[in-house]
């Protein structure tokens, strides 16, 4: 089911602020401080759900809009806590939006819980199949992530029934992050619309508040159709679309020379024919293209469709572009940053022991890596933005439409391979859920400390205005395009 929330850009900047200002006092004159130390608390109390939900998660390791169990178990996980759970919105039978309370403010908690194809792994420090024979896992550690998120609002939420407090905590269940669709289309439809902040962590390699823009991108495919014909008996009647890609393929690489460094584009052949001796009356490409801006996507993006479009002609054969998803950079929020640092340092990092770490140097060893274990300090939060490294993120459609700040707490050992059978073992561990534990604790407190700081939301919505110009959120996604859904047999 859809729907569609009112868009923010409905509002004048100044009705905002004095919003921001006069929202309400809590019912029984609650301070700041009163709320993150009762918000806190109740995450405490969570830690054996918290590891309870991480531990199933990572039995389901469901892939990108396959998670039919994982969205099902945490959406009842919330219901059964006394949130309104719609289900199926954004046209994904996996995405759900649980909410609790009314009014403002409104403050959306990010849950994701998608696993990765084909590097399932025992929980073991070596590679080893899992007893149950699933061959997906969670190597990005979303079984944590999503329960880790889902703790966090339920903390918040007790908080907020234990003092009468006003406002609306709303968890978002967002699928197929993996594949960089499950955010974009959520906000295409309008469902972050109306969020006065939102809060997101993601597991990793070490505790720090995330601080790179990442890269923007556009996911998309090129399909080319031709004629099919012997390759041998009569191939003049036939048009290849394998050429096509071909053709495709070599004329992007002729660009890198002339593009910024910046840029990254990079492609595989899914289709390219079925056998030698017939001409491939069809062919697809599938393209990934990155740099720093959206406007440096979005002309790297054109320039490869005119070369798919020279390829089509040269070849005789038809083609069609289908863009499956694409992102923005990521909108930092300093004032965001700053509280959210100090409320990582408040719960310290994850506190593992012995075995923990023994797991985590084991491992190493098996890769061939330095055996430094599982980080257990915490980053110091830089001056400025750190450059944008690789990857890019669905999360960062989100933080154009309402401020928003992230974080990472470690849950596998440093320099093993992220997205591999390494780090899935290592989020099947307690010392993963360590982590965990620390990521709803910090949550809590960030998310108590945006429900009743009305300043604090002032400064972010400010730096919020100031990041993005002013500039209306348009998607990537064209209106009216559905999501691309597996297909089931």
């Amino acid at each position: 089911m859809k729907r569609r929330l009112r868009s923010r850009f409905h509002l004048l900047l100044p009705a905002v602020l004095i919003l921001a200002v006069f929202w309400r006092t809590p019912a029984d004159g609650q301070s700041v401080e009163a709320g993150k130390d009762a918000a806190l608390a109740h995450a405490a109390d969570l830690d054996d759900l918290v590891a309870e939900m991480s531990n199933r998660l990572w039995d389901f390791a469901e892939i990108a809009l396959e998670e039919h169990q994982s969205a099902g178990y945490l959406a009842e996980v919330l219901e059964d806590e006394g949130f309104a759970v719609e289900t199926g919105v954004a046209g994904m039978p996996t995405a759900f939006i649980a909410s609790w309370g009314s009014g403002r403010p409104i403050l959306g908690v990010l849950a994701e819980y998608d696993a990765l194809p084909n590097i399932g792994n025992a929980a073991q420090p070596g590679r080893a199949p899992r007893d149950d024979g699933h061959i997906h896992g969670h190597g990005c550690g979303h079984n944590l992530f999503g329960a880790a998120s889902v703790g966090a609002a339920i903390a918040i939420k007790r908080m907020m029934a234990e003092h009468g407090t006003t406002g609306t905590v709303r968890l978002y269940g967002t699928p197929a992050e993996e594949t960089v669709v499950g955010k974009v289309y959520m906000a295409r439809d309008g469902l972050f619309d109306d969020l006065d902040a939102s809060i997101v962590w993601h597991p990793g390699q070490r505790t720090a508040v995330s601080n790179s823009r990442a890269q923007a991108l556009n996911n998309f495919e090129v399909s080319f159709r031709g004629q099919a014909a012997h390759g041998a008996a009569d191939p003049w009647n036939g048009r290849s679309a394998l050429d096509a890609v071909e053709l495709m393929n070599h004329g992007v690489n002729m660009m890198r020379e002339h593009i910024e460094p910046s840029a990254r584009v990079h492609y595989v052949i899914p289709n390219a024919g079925e056998a030698p001796n017939v001409v491939p009356e069809y062919a697809r490409a599938w393209y990934y293209v990155r740099d720093t801006t959206r406007a440096a996507v979005e002309e790297n993006y054109e320039w490869i469709l005119d070369i798919a479009q020279g390829a089509a002609q040269m070849t005789r054969t038809e083609h069609e572009v289908f863009l499956i998803t694409g992102v923005h950079t990521y909108t930092l929020i300093r004032p965001l940053q700053e509280a959210m640092q100090a409320n990582l340092e408040r719960v310290g990092p994850p506190r593992f022991n012995d075995a923990d770490q023994a797991f985590a140097r084991e491992l190493q060893g098996f890769l061939e890596v330095e055996q430094s274990g599982l980080r257990d300090t915490i980053d110091a939060l830089p001056d400025a933005p750190v450059p944008a490294g690789g990857g890019s993120s669905d999360v960062a459609e989100v933080s154009y439409l309402t401020p928003t700040v992230e974080f990472s707490v470690t849950t596998a050992a440093e320099n093993i391979p992220w997205h591999s059978w390494a780090t899935s073992a290592s989020h099947g561990t307690s010392g993963a859920v360590k982590g965990a534990q620390v990521a709803t604790k910090a949550l809590a407190l960030m998310g108590a400390e945006l429900i009743l700081d009305a300043e604090l939301l002032r400064r972010a919505r400010e730096a919020h205005a100031e990041a993005t110009g002013g500039v209306p959120y348009r998607s990537p996604i064209p209106e009216g395009q559905q999501v691309p859904l597996p297909t089931r047999d």
